[in-house]
């Protein structure tokens, strides 16, 4: 029962967040300098045929008539039309999501191995020259811009090397997306046994999944070191290592379980930014993902466009943060009943 409570608790506060991130986006959306009206009628557009199209859009009405509106359009799915693409938006962003997803996922596997491995290896290490050098690492990982290392990444290792396929999109040129389920190439080209489409989309991930995981990963390595060292001096650990139980053990079955809260939280906020935050390497790479159709939503005032990626993106956070929740209650039960 306490768990069902907490999960009510839980959901109830999700519900609410969006809500007020409905309201917000809507707000900050109408503050925008231009009129979106004009912007969809053209430079070249009377007065009469902007007044015509702000009628159409709603623009004419009220703010908390826009708003109503808005909210009942959208507790029925319709988020609007995108007039850069003359689509309905919710159809736009499924249609990237697949993209951002599969980026993100390979990205963030990455980081979060990486991540471990070099915060672990800090942590038993402390003080050595090994912890110096993770520490450099992560400040430079830390520090480098990440268009800059795109830039460079694709200089060396695609200029130079020719050790990756040409890095725009997700498959070559002349290759057609297999026809689902997922949307994620790396499984559907699995699930139709189309190996040359697999690694020509292995080729393509390869660059813009490593840009933004070396940036990630010091911010994982980090917390994971913090973590590890705050537990391995902790009295049962102390007691542990006494009575002789291997460095193995208890590494990985004490210490590092005992460390999962932050670094939970801290996985959560990468994987959030992954999702949001990686619209320059989209467009670096020429990468057919919801950020890149965010940034060209947002360079031609498209209203409709704008307020469903973020809102999206809004979900997403939600969702993500309810995930952790609930596995902060899977590994310490004394959160739920607190």
């Amino acid at each position: 029962m306490p768990l069902t409570l907490y999960l009510l608790r839980r959901i109830g506060l999700s519900v609410i967040t969006l809500f007020g991130v409905i309201l917000a986006v809507f707000l900050l959306t109408r503050v925008l300098p231009g009129n979106p009206a004009y912007v969809k009628a053209g430079p070249y557009a009377k007065p009469d045929q902007i007044a015509r199209i702000e009628k159409e859009m709603g623009l004419d009405k009220p703010v908390p008539a826009q708003f109503w509106n808005y909210f009942t359009d959208l507790l029925k799915g319709d988020m609007g039309t995108s007039w850069s693409t003359s689509q309905p938006v919710r159809k736009d962003l499924m249609q990237r999501l697949p993209a951002t997803i599969e980026l993100a996922a390979v990205a963030f596997i990455i980081a979060s191995i990486a991540g471990l491995f070099l915060g672990i290896l800090a942590a038993v290490k402390k003080g050595t020259f090994i912890d110096q050098a993770v520490h450099v690492i992560s400040v430079s990982g830390a520090s480098v811009a990440i268009f800059w290392l795109g830039l460079m990444l694709i200089y060396l290792i695609y200029f130079k090397l020719r050790a990756v396929p040409d890095p725009m999109g997700r498959l070559a040129p002349l290759m057609e997306k297999p026809p689902g389920p997922t949307g994620l190439l790396l499984i559907d080209t699995l699930v139709h046994a189309d190996f040359e489409k697999f690694r020509s989309a292995i080729g393509h991930l390869v660059l813009p999944a490593i840009t933004l995981a070396t940036v990630l990963t010091p911010t994982i390595a980090k917390m994971v070191r913090a973590a590890m060292i705050n537990v391995l001096q902790s009295d049962f650990i102390q007691t542990a290592r006494a009575i002789g139980l291997s460095t193995g053990r208890l590494i990985w079955h004490d210490a590092l379980p005992n460390a999962m809260i932050p670094i939970l939280t801290t996985m959560g906020i990468v994987l959030a930014y992954l999702m949001a935050g990686n619209v320059l390497v989209e467009m670096l790479f020429a990468w057919p993902g919801i950020g890149y159709y965010a940034w060209s939503a947002l360079m031609s005032n498209d209203f409709d466009s704008i307020q469903g990626f973020i809102l999206l993106i809004a979900c997403m956070y939600v969702f993500i943060n309810l995930v952790i929740d609930i596995l902060y209650s899977v590994i310490d039960p004394r959160i739920r009943l607190g």
